[in-house]
């Protein structure tokens, strides 16, 4: 039988109107699915799949119904599995691809109040971490009131996984602001208090448009009107993209032609409005990538934020304004993870296909992360527990954890020294990947907070040679020397890496450790990655020798 005559089948014995509800009992479930992946596909093995959770049981009165849309993506995930495993090699462990959460629960609440490169998912830290019950986890590593330690803490998404749990964290950071981040995320926060500041901020940066930047507030409608119309008559979607698809229109030449003719228009446009686009001088990141009616507003909301005297709302507020400014930098949307030249100008967008402009304003963006800050903040103080979490600045190779610890949570520097560390679980930088203060360069001006770049471990401007790699292992190993005296003897030891240069034997042995286990994953979702390339990385289990 077709799959469409197992369809229709369906539909004819169905009690409910498939076209309305999608739903199917187990036996036509099991005959669905059968003919849809042309394998022997029996109501246990259904059932099965609802016992462990794998696909939602509808239904009402003891009554097992499936919804067809959700079998289907079972299936879809699983042909995927395959596909994955005949490039990366059968040991690939897909429970941990995590591939059945949508982008919104890998992204919850806190996790996305900053963008940053190079964070795991937190369903990852959640799975090592929690002692829930899980057929395929054979053994529990931690349990509420233990303490995790994060020498690598990044974004803090070890440090917020184990607040949701009743883990006792820290983070040890070498970068200022990767500590600002992960320490408002895990901090209590009177969002009703904050609510008001930002309510209040925001109308100020709506009068300072009104007024001071009324002339570019002009313009930009003015352009972004030309803007729509030039679009439509010379790039529509999506007849455009199937024209140069096809070779109708030949993309290299016919795009800067009609670039020539809009530049024109802009130009005319900013002679018209009298307004000033680029600044001064290019001397620092702000004054580079901002162009000069961004720069004012963003200087407005500084010094209001400089002004603001209780810190938990400066800091927020701070992040907010950080992620603001991420956003409107004079670049191509093309171009926001890996900056090239700035922007000053209307330009060919090949990634929107289009005619686009850069930014003369944070006001859209200033509101929306603003209010999504607020939401995010509400969230998590639901779920949040009263379990306590920090972390620290400094070089987790030489730090002296408790004497850092009482200094900034005295409760917590108190606990580590009367029960030691449980374990860690961290992902440590890789080799000659990312820069992680530059990413951030323009907070770290804004804020005026010291950069320590010579510290970072395996950072890109060092490369992946073998000079870079001998040294990448020999300051993971000191980390994890250093980190010994804080924890408890038979203690776990989780890093995740892709381990391309097989680094991480050596890592251990000059640790002291051994790796007792590997768990290969798929990373299903590579943020500014090429995602149509199968990738994995390794969680390494460590323990004493």
């Amino acid at each position: 039988m077709s799959l469409q005559g197992v369809d229709q089948a369906v539909g004819q014995t169905s009690l409910f109107s498939e076209d309305a509800l999608g739903l199917m009992n187990l036996a036509q479930s099991a005959k669905w699915a059968a003919e849809y992946t042309r394998r022997d596909i029996s109501v246990s093995n259904i059932s099965y799949l609802v016992q462990y959770g794998r696909i939602k049981r509808h239904g009402a009165n003891g009554s097992t119904l499936i919804n067809r849309d959700e079998l289907k993506a079972y299936f879809d995930a699983a042909n995927r599995e395959q596909d994955w495993k005949s490039k990366l090699g059968d040991d690939l462990n897909w429970r941990l691809s995590f591939d059945e959460y949508r982008e919104k629960e890998r992204t919850k609440h806190v996790h996305r109040l900053h963008p940053y490169k190079g964070k795991y998912i937190p369903q990852l830290v959640e799975y090592f971490l929690d002692d829930h019950t899980d057929e395929f986890k054979t053994k529990v590593y931690f349990k509420p009131g233990d303490i995790v330690l994060d020498p690598f803490s990044g974004s803090g998404t070890t440090l917020v996984q184990a607040n949701e749990l009743g883990i006792h964290a820290i983070g040890i950071d070498v970068s200022q602001f990767n500590c600002m981040i992960s320490n408002i995320k895990v901090e209590k926060h009177d969002t009703r208090s904050l609510a008001e500041a930002l309510y209040d901020l925001t109308s100020k940066l709506g009068d300072f448009s009104k007024s001071r930047n009324r002339n570019i507030q002009q313009f930009d409608d003015e352009l972004s009107s030309k803007l729509a119309k030039f679009n439509a008559e010379n790039f529509p979607s999506p007849d455009y993209r199937r024209k140069v698809a096809q070779g109708i229109i030949e993309e290299s030449s016919y795009a800067p032609q009609k670039e020539a003719v809009l530049l024109s228009e802009y130009h005319r446009l900013v002679e018209k409005h009298q307004v000033k686009i680029e600044q001064d001088t290019d001397g620092s990141f702000l004054d580079k990538w901002l162009l000069q009616p961004i720069r004012d507003e963003v200087d407005l909301i500084l010094d209001e934020i400089n002004g603001i005297k209780n810190p938990s709302i400066r800091n927020v507020m701070s992040l907010v304004l950080s992620r603001t400014v991420r956003s409107c930098r004079a670049t191509t949307h093309a171009d926001l993870g890996t900056l090239k030249e700035p922007v000053t100008t209307t330009y060919y967008c090949k990634k929107h296909g289009k005619m686009c402009k850069p930014l003369f304003t944070i006001n859209n963006w200033w509101k929306r992360y603003a209010a999504d800050t607020l939401n995010r903040l509400n969230e998590f103080s639901r779920l949040r527990t009263e379990s306590m979490q920090h972390c620290v600045t400094g070089d987790s190779r030489s730090i002296d954890l408790t004497e850092s610890l009482s200094k900034t949570n005295y409760h917590l520097a108190d606990k580590v020294h009367n029960d030691k560390i449980k374990g860690i679980f961290s992902s440590p930088p890789y080799v000659g990947l990312i820069d992680y203060h530059e990413q951030h360069a323009y907070a770290y001006e804004m804020f005026r907070l010291e950069r320590d770049d010579a510290l970072e471990i395996g950072p890109l401007f060092n490369g992946q040679g073998l000079k870079a790699r001998h040294s990448y292992v020999t300051g993971v190993a000191n980390v994890l020397q250093n980190a010994k005296q804080y924890l408890q003897p038979n203690y776990d030891v989780f890093l995740v890496a892709n381990d391309k240069y097989d680094l991480y034997p050596a890592i251990a042995e000059q640790a002291g450790m051994e790796i007792v286990n590997q768990f290969k994953r798929p990373v299903l979702c590579r943020v500014e990655k090429d995602r149509s390339n199968a990738y994995s990385e390794t969680i390494f289990h460590m323990k004493e020798c």
